[in-house]
């Protein structure tokens, strides 16, 4: 198997229907892919290992489930995409078809077919591997691949209606000639256009670079193949025109009665109005949004909590999961951190690692055999959640996988001070402002709850009278508070298994019990733990968080409801955090694009999640589109020799806006 094992962990695994949800200890063990490998080959390699392991290592009565299978994820995907590109390619195919003729036809299909294939030799040659975005990438370009190759055949047969009586030999140069330079000025625009989105930063940029990158590479292909193989092709494969080519099937005198059928109602004074909804509302029925198979549920329970404790209310939480009929299973991790997935890469869940810490991976049945979608399921669960959440004091968040790159949270506002108590009385003023603002759900701060600590300080003194070493308390201490392994049993296991000494688990949370605990001093006489160290009562120190260097404070939350949107939501939280004022009387200063210069003067909110993705983004965008325009205003001004020519011919690119915004009105984004 390609993939070393990243974990393994000690969990609750539930295996849940519509019936019921039995509960039964259960060891995850994640399987991590090596760069460059593909992940379809290596699940279906452990699989058949898996598989294999059942009839030898694997006892019968032992249950093996697949909880999660990113291979299978990303080959459905890639199969999905693969199905629109043949499904693009053949529309483009008989539409040539029935506009030009059956060999025409070929002709542009096998351009097609051999662009593809350069384009993904190339992708390969560049460094990218097959995904789902450099299959977007294909399908994103496949109108623009075939536009060279349908240029040159289509001048090629009007030539030869204009000229029936000279040979292809003949009409093929001239017909080429004429289109070329026209043909190479609209692919270097293109590329123009889209090469510059390559340069985006952030982590945008690795995202969304195979899509300008394959597609600027595909242009240059399919104009090569467009200019040497499909002259080629056409001489070998139209035939010599003919008087009944004349007469050949007239694609515009076909469809333009079609078209007089379809829109006439959509204009008609009487009925237009009514069809025009209509049409408007299947539009937005057709919607495809992205529908997960999982989400996960992060619980983050009272201070000094015991993870018996956390357990329980993560086993009620499941028997609520249970009653959801999309939920085919979950795993429950209690005190520790489930396996990484594609939020903990930014979010760092995997240092969960706390009694009072828990999760819960949710697995949804497949998406064709449940009608809401993963989305519309994670809302609907976060309420019932919540509800038991409350009633043991507890914080409970819904986080789903996100459709883009991860961040710490959709909301994010970072609070920058000179004090730590300054910046945790900013932040729970921005947490307030939060739960008073309608659509904000799963809020949470990186503050800690207020706790009592007790600190075991040896009495060096003592110590030394009676002749006990600090290394033989510490180790007494530690045995009796997390176990000490004692000796190894040497069996024929692989490994020797460890035997621990722990104090008994109805004493573990008696610090009398710790203290009765005995050490044996230089005399070898048992001196108790008690008239060694000193209690020392304090309450838990705040966790100090820094990023580039400064010191921060967090207020995280996340967006549900009709606007289920996080720019949305935080506008709206905006309207009351304005109003906060600082421990020192000041306003608190907000900054949206980056940090404050000097965090040590006063206070400050830095808005940051996917606003801060989403800046980044059409901040780069925007210059690749302004260079884009430069460059083809360049290119046009050389081809034509004319400054004003150019500005005629790109004169609708603004029009575009007529397009775009009644189409995010229409579909209500």
């Amino acid at each position: 198997v390609e993939g070393p094992v990243q974990n393994q962990r000690l969990v609750w695994h539930a295996q849940a229907n519509d019936q019921s949800a039995s509960e039964h200890p259960a060891v995850t063990i994640a399987i991590t892919k090596k760069p460059g490998e593909n992940a379809v080959d290596v699940s279906d390699r452990v699989l058949e290992q898996l598989n294999s392991l059942k009839s030898s290592l694997i006892p019968k009565d032992v249950e093996i489930a697949v909880a999660r299978n990113y291979g299978e994820t990303a080959n459905e995907k890639a199969n999905k995409l693969i199905q629109k590109l043949i499904f693009a390619t053949l529309s483009v195919v008989a539409l040539i078809f029935f506009a030009l003729g059956r060999r025409e036809a070929v002709i542009v299909g096998s351009a097609v077919v051999l662009t593809l294939a350069a384009t993904l030799f190339a992708s390969w040659a560049w460094g990218f591997t097959i995904n789902r975005v450099s299959l977007f990438a294909l399908i994103f370009s496949i109108g623009i691949l075939v536009d060279d190759a349908i240029v040159v055949v289509e001048n090629i047969h009007r030539h030869q209606l204009l000229f029936p009586h000279k040979s292809l030999r003949e009409i093929i140069p001239g017909a080429v000639d004429e289109v070329g330079g026209p043909t190479i000025l609209a692919t270097l625009t293109v590329i123009a256009a889209l090469l510059p989105m390559a340069f985006i930063s952030g982590l945008m940029g690795p995202y969304m670079s195979p899509i300008p990158i394959n597609s600027s590479m595909g242009m240059l292909l399919s104009l090569a193949i467009a200019f040497m193989i499909t002259p080629w092709m056409a001489r070998i494969w139209l035939a010599q025109h003919s008087e009944q080519q004349k007469n050949h099937f007239n694609l515009a005198q076909w469809i333009s009665p079609k078209f007089k059928k379809i829109f006439n109602p959509l204009l008609s004074d009487q009925t237009g109005k009514r069809n025009r909804r209509l049409l408007g509302v299947g539009v937005i029925g057709a919607i495809l949004i992205d529908n997960k198979s999982e989400f996960q549920v992060i619980l983050d329970m009272p201070p000094n909590t015991r993870v018996e404790k956390t357990s329980d209310v993560l086993k009620e939480m499941g028997a609520a999961l249970a009653q959801v009929p999309e939920v085919s299973s979950y795993q429950i991790y209690a005190g520790t951190a489930a396996p990484i997935n594609f939020n903990g890469l930014v979010r760092q869940y995997y240092f969960r690692q706390s009694p009072a810490l828990g999760d819960i991976q949710v697995n949804l049945v497949d998406k064709h055999h449940r009608s809401d979608q993963s989305h519309t399921i994670a809302s609907r669960v976060r309420p019932v959640l919540q509800d038991i959440a409350k009633k043991y004091q507890a914080n409970v968040k819904v986080v789903e996988v996100p459709p883009g790159p991860p961040v710490l949270s959709p909301i994010v506002a970072e609070i920058y001070g000179p004090t730590s108590h300054g910046r945790l009385a900013v932040s729970k003023s921005v947490r307030e402002a939060f739960e008073k603002t309608p659509g904000i759900v799963d809020i949470d701060d990186s503050s800690v709850a207020k706790a009592p600590k007790q600190f075991l300080v040896i009495d060096r003194r003592k110590a030394s009278l009676m002749g006990v070493s600090q290394q033989a308390i510490v180790t007494t201490l530690r045995a009796g508070l997390a176990g000490e392994n004692a000796a190894y049993i040497h069996d024929q296991s692989k490994y020797p298994a460890p035997t621990q000494i722990r104090l008994p688990e109805n004493k573990q949370d008696s610090l009398n019990e710790l203290l009765k605990l005995t050490v044996r001093n230089s005399q070898r006489e048992a001196v108790p733990l008690s008239q060694l160290v000193t209690i020392v009562d304090a309450d838990r120190e705040q966790v100090i968080y820094r990023k580039d260097l400064l010191p921060v404070s967090y207020v995280i939350a996340d967006t549900a409801g009709k606007v289920d949107s996080p720019l949305y939501g935080l506008f709206m939280a905006r309207g009351l955090t304005k109003d906060i004022k600082a421990p020192d009387g000041k306003s608190v200063e907000e900054f949206f694009t980056s940090a404050p210069s000097d965090p040590y003067q006063d206070y400050a909110i830095k808005w940051d999640g996917e606003w801060q993705v989403t800046y980044e983004t059409f901040r780069d965008m925007g210059a690749a589109y302004a260079v884009g325009l430069v460059l083809i205003y360049l290119l046009v001004v050389a081809h034509f020799g004319s400054y004003l020519t150019p500005l005629v011919i790109m004169a609708p690119i603004p029009l575009t806006i007529i397009g775009v915004m009644p189409g995010h009105a229409l579909l209500g984004a």
